[in-house]
């Protein structure tokens, strides 16, 4: 056996030295969101040491779909049958990632709050951490496991990323741009804290300056993940669209948004939101619905995380498949079998993720009085499904949307005109409110809109 350390100190027990480097690129990788992350499962054999065997597992359960516990379970269990001794950090590491492939993630987050409390500079714990509770919808406990890090890993640019994300999420703004300046003070190429930026911009209506911005920072994006990559191209797209650059943003969806690794949960999800955000302001996207199919239709009997199957749903429904229904029918299956848990997690399918997918289901066949129905009962306790802020905002516009369509002027009035004072540089919305302010009879406050 030989004691290591990884590239921020912390030890690592494996069975050959030779094996740091594998170690290293999943570390340093998932930190910056690189894709030599997944080196570690492109070596011959994945080092026999109970931490790299965790790594491993780690990396299958993020296909984010039914195959991932699968395909990580054998890794899991050779961690914690390895023979290899390993210290107390790194087998808390390891119980975290069986947690999470047993589907105990309120385990699995207690264990890394640990972590971080008892070895603050395992920072691969801390993001993995926070991945868990940004999909349970807790963004407090995002920024209290970030924060109980900062004495420690002050020196770590993507910790700062971590933290900024954190903060804005916690709708701390000032807070979070602080951090995510900071981070790329002492690394230029911070996707993350780029990525945190753009959403505290995207908050406070800075559109011209986030398109800026994200054009700007859009150089260093190489040598990403997919999902980083493409993430970052998607929130460039969404400030192009709120400026109306229509067929700017078509070109970022054909060329950047959509083809990176088209198997890939959160590229998927991209996809379908930004074409759907597309489709909500009026913009033609020719078939750009049927590319999509192929890689949807597998999607039927994920029921991995509400936010992604909710989304994999619209796409579906949308395209007019049957198998929106099968979807929508193990998702209803799903949501009733696990309502016999007292866990507030699994009931989330019932309560929030199963009327939101009726409303989407029934948006996109044109059943708009439902939709606004089932949409309205599941956006107050939205945040509970996951995602970000901006992410969860394309189901407010399904709503809003309904509401139009279905002759709710007023309610939509509501929506449209909160939204022109948080947002005074969006020309889509300043359409959206000249249009709704006429067909309500307030024609001085349809031009008024532009003012």
């Amino acid at each position: 056996m030989s004691l290591s350390h990884d590239l921020l100190g912390n030890p690592v027990s494996l069975s050959a030295p030779s094996s740091l480097g594998g170690v290293d690129d999943f570390v340093g990788g998932f930190l910056s969101c690189e894709a030599r992350a997944v080196n570690l499962l492109l070596a011959p054999s994945v080092d026999p040491a109970p931490l790299p065997q965790a790594y491993a597992a780690a990396l299958h359960m993020f296909a984010e779909s039914a195959d991932g516990p699968r395909n990580a379970r054998p890794y899991i269990e050779r961690a914690l049958d390895s023979p290899i001794q390993a210290t107390p950090q790194e087998l808390r590491f390891v119980h975290a990632v069986a947690a999470w492939v047993n589907g105990d993630l309120p385990l699995a987050i207690q264990l890394h709050l640990e972590q971080a409390h008892e070895c603050p500079r395992d920072l691969a714990s801390l993001k993995l951490g926070q991945y868990h509770l940004f999909n349970r919808g807790d963004a407090p406990g995002m920024l209290k496991l970030a924060l109980a890090c900062e004495n420690v890993a002050a020196d770590v640019p993507y910790f700062h990323g971590m933290l900024a994300f954190a903060w804005e999420q916690c709708h701390f703004l000032d807070d979070a741009e602080t951090s995510a300046r900071h981070a790329l003070s002492l690394s230029h190429k911070e996707p993350w804290a780029q990525h945190a930026i753009a959403h505290v911009m995207l908050t406070q209506g800075r559109l011209h300056e986030g398109l800026n911005f994200m054009q700007e920072s859009s150089a260093s994006w190489t040598g990403l993940n997919s999902f980083m990559c493409t993430h970052n191209w998607w929130h460039l797209a969404v400030f192009a669209l709120e400026l109306e650059q229509h067929d700017a943003v078509l070109r970022l969806y054909d060329d950047q948004v959509w083809g990176v690794e088209k198997a890939y949960s959160q590229d998927q999800i991209g996809a379908v939101s930004l074409l759907a955000r597309l489709e909500l302001a009026g913009v033609d996207v020719g078939k750009r619905w049927d590319e999509l199919l192929p890689y949807l239709q597998t999607r039927t009997k994920d029921q991995f995380l509400p936010f992604l199957d909710m989304q994999y749903l619209y796409g579906l429904a949308r395209c007019g498949r049957p198998e929106a229904d099968e979807l929508l029918q193990n998702i209803e299956h799903y949501s009733d079998s696990t309502m016999q848990s007292n866990d507030v997690w699994q009931q989330v399918w019932q309560r929030v993720c199963l009327p939101a997918c009726r409303g989407l289901m029934a948006h996109a066949q044109g059943n708009f009085a439902r939709a606004a129905d089932q949409l309205g009962m599941a956006l107050p306790r939205l945040a509970e499904v996951g995602g970000s802020h901006a992410q969860r905002d394309l189901f407010e516009l399904f709503y809003l949307d309904a509401l139009v369509r279905n002759g709710k002027l007023a309610g939509a009035q509501h929506l449209v005109q909160q939204r022109c004072l948080q947002q005074p540089e969006s020309l889509r919305l300043k359409h959206q409110a000249s249009r709704l302010y006429t067909d309500l009879g307030l024609n001085s406050l349809a031009s008024r809109a532009w003012s």
